[in-house]
């Protein structure tokens, strides 16, 4: 069980990913977390030059974001990004990674769901076998149910001999 928390890439940001790489390997979506993977938890807008990035990728990939925010806050942060989103999406269930196969037709294997968080993205995307890539959080301040998560992390992180700020690529 303790396996289904690794990812299978850590990278610094959704900037360090090698988008072309995941393009030659056949991947065709890829689900974003929102708080503090393309945004930290103080932003209500999504920085301009993250918003041209996310939308530069739609040429090659179906760009999803899912959050377990509420609504107002996932909708008003991606007013500039022209993407599906997915509110309150009670990550690690796999209602969303259900309802974004149905919609798009596309089998688990060509998914990539990227995440600063291991207890949420990494063990949603990792129980249907889509590829997953951890990133650093863009801050330090999270909500006050993210805690109890990073708690978990570290304890799970230990067992697992991951460091934050080691990053590496599954073979």
């Amino acid at each position: 069980m303790i396996k289904k928390f690794i990812p299978k890439m850590y990278v610094k940001d959704i900037f360090s990913i090698d988008y072309n790489k995941l393009k030659d390997l056949g991947y065709k979506l890829i689900i974003f977390d929102l708080d503090n993977t393309i945004g930290s938890i103080k932003e209500t807008k999504c920085r301009k030059e993250t918003s041209l990035f996310l939308n530069s990728l739609m040429k090659d990939f179906k760009v999803i974001v899912a959050s377990n925010s509420g609504k107002g806050r996932v909708s008003n942060f991606l007013k500039d990004v022209k993407c599906d989103y997915y509110y309150l999406s009670l990550k690690p269930t796999l209602r969303i990674l259900r309802k974004v196969k149905k919609k798009y037709k596309i089998d688990y294997n060509k998914i990539v769901v990227v995440g600063d968080q291991i207890v949420t993205d990494i063990f949603f995307g990792n129980r249907r076998g889509a590829l997953t890539i951890l990133v650093d959080p863009i801050r330090n301040i999270d909500f006050k149910i993210t805690s109890f998560n990073r708690k978990l992390e570290r304890f799970i992180n230990k067992k697992n001999n991951i460091k934050r700020g080691n990053y590496y690529e599954e073979k």
